[in-house]
């Protein structure tokens, strides 16, 4: 198999889950119902920084937080879908719609339902924390867990192979 990095040098697309990638997993219920969940600072500049530099970053969730929503609008990501019930099927029309080739999308999962979609990407990769069917099925498995910053982990190694990554001083921490 070839060296794993350059796999990475194809990516123009970034796809990512939200609970278990984008956060550690864990849901706060707050009084009103309202579940909080916590996201890394440095995973919402690599994001900025992506959409900035012209990448495609997209979010399938197949949970629904108007908050998480918000919150990645924020960062500039457009692409937010929630309460997604075919991850493949949603991914498979995003290519076709952007004439998008298998090995151009990079695709970070965790869980059971990632199962389908993450076989799609040219490169699949998990957090460190990913359940073991998901840790299989991946070609790159980030050294940090999920909401730890393994978002930024692959993004940052992304445009860096690709000669891209820099320091951006106007991206602000959000």
């Amino acid at each position: 198999m070839a060296n794993v990095l350059t796999f990475f040098t194809k990516i123009t697309t970034f796809v990512f889950d939200v609970d278990g990638v984008l956060t550690d997993g864990t849901v706060l219920v707050l009084p009103g119902g309202v579940m909080a969940r916590s996201m890394n600072i440095k995973d919402g500049y690599a994001l900025q920084l992506a959409v900035k530099k012209g990448y495609r970053v997209i979010v399938i969730s197949g949970g629904n937080s108007p908050e998480v929503q918000s919150r990645l609008e924020n960062l500039g990501v457009k692409a937010v879908y929630m309460k997604v019930e075919d991850k493949a099927g949603l991914l498979q029309q995003i290519m076709q719609e952007h004439n998008l080739q298998q090995e151009e999308i990079l695709y970070m999962g965790d869980d059971v339902p990632d199962a389908e979609v993450i076989a799609m990407a040219g490169l699949p990769c998990c957090p460190a924390d990913a359940v073991e069917e998901i840790r299989e099925k991946a070609v790159y498995i980030s050294h940090l867990p999920g909401g730890k910053g393994c978002v930024r982990d692959v993004i940052e190694k992304t445009m860096k192979l690709r000669g891209n990554w820099s320091e951006d001083t106007s991206i602000r921490a959000q």
